[in-house]
């Protein structure tokens, strides 16, 4: 086998000492040094980092200091990275002689995306030649602290993320994340509009997912950080702010009610509908697009858009779905017609999708589409459809003629619905 060269990102900030660990844990990787390439990407610190000579290149890269900017810092480094695998650790994350060589063989087994497993401890008082000791078994270890329990529960619960759903990416930690090369290229990195504290690897990851990478979560590539989980190092009032700055930024960016809960608009749809509306009627657009927006967090993409002479609904747009857009968002619906959704909101459908209604209409997941996954089945529930309509009378429609009186779809064992068998979606 062929081994690959592995490129380990550093994001660093006015830590020396973490530092100086980190790079005396890397001379120790049984992972072969000449193979092993280190970037140290320092975010503004006031005197740039002195990594001293090592068995391994290494390299020192700086960018201003304008706030926390791990996202970029990490993005810099990699740019700057020429291994198939990037290792990103933080500077305060001390890898085991094992770790490299744990992650590769993960990746060599298929995986795309890997989550090494972060232990705690007090490492303030080590040294590097006391580091050696520890890891060789020929001195003490330091005082060690809790594992988060919420993170080792679903790792269990996941096979270690190889059974892992939509929601996988809360279980990615960037302080022990690598990616193949391939993959963070497909995905652009980093979003850099993080520039607080935490969010940017869960965001990264979400697109990752939807990409179609397999994720593992690999306990054999243990790495050691400096104190204990953010839980037990931040006074309430403190981790509530720093919770609601990173709330805040992962909604704008991952879709989802566990992320953004109902009833606001944001740029990023969890729904992206594209409607060929050449030659249509207008009346014929606005019915079509009022009943797939309605209830749902989703944004419609015209071809023509000579609807939007009328529509001013920052949903609408015209042309082509953005890349970042398309990459967000969970669900993609393509409509060659103006067609009128009837007794369900694409919100239901998305959460039974993949799945089609009538012939005109389908919701298909994008992890899926980038997977090669299911074909979309018929569901045939009693007064749901998606139908041309051509000749929509709008002023009868929204007088409330027949609306009031049309079948919500219900998702229960009284009202079930029958669906043609489709396979379960690849891993």
């Amino acid at each position: 086998m062929i081994v690959p060269l592995v490129s380990v990102v550093v994001p660093h900030y006015e830590g020396p000492h973490d530092l100086a660990l980190v790079l005396a844990a890397l001379e120790l990787q049984d992972h072969p040094l000449d193979r092993l390439e280190v970037l140290v990407a320092d975010d503004g610190s006031r005197q740039a980092p002195d990594p001293g000579p090592r068995p391994y290149p290494v390299r020192v890269l700086r960018q201003a200091d304008e706030g926390f900017r791990a996202a970029a810092a990490r993005n810099l480094g990699a740019a700057a990275a020429g291994g198939e695998v990037l290792c990103f650790l933080d500077a305060d994350t001390v890898p085991e002689p094992g770790y490299v060589s744990a992650v590769v063989r993960a990746v060599v087994a298929g995986a795309d995306l890997v989550v090494g497993r972060r232990r705690h401890a007090d490492l303030s008082a080590t040294t590097p030649d006391g580091l050696r000791r520890w890891f060789t078994g020929d001195g003490p270890a330091p005082r060690e602290f809790d594992e988060p329990a919420w993170l080792r529960e679903a790792y269990e619960r996941t096979a270690d993320l190889a059974d892992a759903g939509d929601d996988a990416y809360r279980f990615v930690i960037s302080a022990v994340l690598s990616t193949t090369r391939r993959l963070f290229e497909d995905t652009g990195g980093f979003e850099e509009a993080f520039s607080a504290y935490g969010g940017e690897d869960w965001e990264f990851a979400h697109r990752c997912w939807l990409r179609g990478a397999r994720f593992r979560h690999v306990r054999d590539a243990v790495a050691w950080h400096d104190g204990p989980d953010f839980a037990g190092r931040t006074e309430d009032a403190q981790a509530r702010l720093s919770r609601n700055v990173e709330g805040l930024t992962l909604a704008r960016f991952v879709p989802g009610r566990a992320t953004r809960g109902d009833q606001l608009v944001w740029a990023h749809p969890d729904v992206v509908v594209r409607l060929r509306d050449t030659g249509a009627a207008v009346a014929d657009v606005v019915a079509c697009v009022r009943s797939l927006l309605a209830g749902a967090d989703a944004g419609v993409w015209l071809r023509d858009g000579a609807a939007l002479a009328v529509l001013e609904d920052p949903r609408v747009h015209r042309g082509e779905p953005p890349a970042a857009v398309l990459g967000r968002a969970r669900y993609r619906v393509d409509l060659d017609r103006p067609v009128e959704l009837v007794g369900a909101t694409l919100t239901d459908l998305a959460e039974v999708a993949p799945v089609r209604v009538g012939e005109h209409l389908s919701v298909r997941r994008t992890r899926d589409l980038h997977r090669g996954g299911p074909d979309v089945a018929v569901l045939q529930v009693p007064g749901v459809s998606a139908e041309p309509a051509p000749g929509v009378d709008l002023q009868r429609r929204w007088g409330h003629e027949d609306h009031q009186r049309r079948p919500r779809f219900q998702r229960s064992l009284r009202t079930p619905f029958v669906a043609t068998e489709r396979p379960t979606a690849a891993p």
